[in-house]
């Protein structure tokens, strides 16, 4: 075997890999997985629904730009590399993350808007063994041009308990096939709020694992050093962001209030060492007093139905499976 084979087959005997549906046999294997993609198309539906009733406009996502998240310097980062090519004579990068287009979009044409947005990252292979690490992912990405924290957090609290509720009464046969219809509790508004420095100071660098194995409700962790269009508090030093974090899969969701004044912004990627040519268009509608105030999140829809299936690594909720350190045919 080749090292990458060995690292495949590592992570495969300790994962016991999700199959791609061509590698299914057994009539077990298809029903538990046709049962998991009905839950899929129902959290689709809930989720979008209470987006379009809330007055958010639904867009078309975007795959291949020039302008993407850098995802630096968040900690959490673990990129093996980034997937860059030519197109037309220009380079651009696959999505990391539609940041860049939501904050344009709702500083403009659409104050409210969401999309189901295509995600690449290429996680390190090791990550592969965590459960709930995937190269390709989907995001309910949404911004609100006025919105605060607060207002994010109401909405999404309504959008994940109106899903659990009504899910377990709507989808009762499939979530007792997968044996979950005990196991998920019913979700209570508000959700718990935790301030990210004083966990580091009470469990150090161990505080993400300590909070996942403690937590049985979904959980806002806020004030996280991070990227530089979150909103920083120069005189304070706090950040107005927010993860929220649910039992076992962890971080399900990360957004934050965002910067919109020029001299911040440009403050920042220099601090950050963030090349400015990758956002120019932001600077320029900074300077020109065209980016608005807003505030948003990104809701990985893979984890959110791991949650609730209850499924070994969330690679398993999709239907051909994007595993880091394992490439399949399909």
């Amino acid at each position: 075997m080749t090292p990458k084979e060995d690292t495949t087959a590592a992570i495969a005997a300790v994962i016991n890999t999700p199959k791609s549906l061509d590698q299914l046999r057994t009539t077990q294997e298809i029903e538990r997985k046709a049962a998991i993609g009905r839950i899929v198309t129902y959290t689709l539906g809930s989720l979008t629904s209470t987006y379009v009733n809330e007055g958010f406009q639904w867009l078309l996502p975007v795959i291949l730009s020039q302008s993407t998240d850098p995802l630096w310097p968040d900690p959490n980062a673990s990129i093996e590399k980034r997937i860059e090519l030519d197109i037309y004579g220009k380079p651009v990068r696959t999505m990391t993350s539609m940041i860049v287009h939501k904050l344009i979009g709702a500083s403009t044409v659409y104050p409210k808007l969401f999309t189901l947005a295509p995600n690449i990252r290429i996680e390190r292979a090791d990550r592969g063994k965590t459960g709930k690490h995937i190269y390709e992912f989907t995001q309910l990405d949404f911004e609100a041009q006025g919105a605060t924290s607060k207002d994010i957090f109401t909405l999404v609290e309504k959008a994940l308990c109106t899903l659990v509720k009504n899910l377990k009464k709507d989808l009762k046969d499939d979530l007792k096939a997968i044996n979950r219809i005990d196991a998920i509790p019913t979700l209570e508004a508000p959700f718990k709020i935790l301030d990210c420095a004083d966990l580091k100071t009470k469990y150090g660098d161990t505080w993400e694992e300590e909070i996942i194995a403690k937590i049985t409700q979904p959980t806002w962790i806020t004030n996280i050093p991070r990227a530089f269009y979150d909103f920083e508090d120069f005189n304070t030093g706090k950040w107005d962001n927010y993860d929220l974090f649910m039992p076992q899969y962890g971080e399900v969701l990360s957004g934050a209030k965002r910067e919109y004044e020029h001299d911040k912004i440009i403050k920042k990627l220099e601090r950050d060492g963030v090349r400015k040519e990758n956002y120019a268009i932001i600077i320029q509608m900074a300077k020109e007093g065209r980016l608005k105030p807003t505030a948003g999140a990104g809701l990985g829809v893979e984890r959110v139905i791991g949650y609730i299936t209850g499924v070994k690594h969330i690679a398993e909720c999709q239907p051909f499976p994007r595993i880091p350190g394992i490439v399949h045919e399909l």
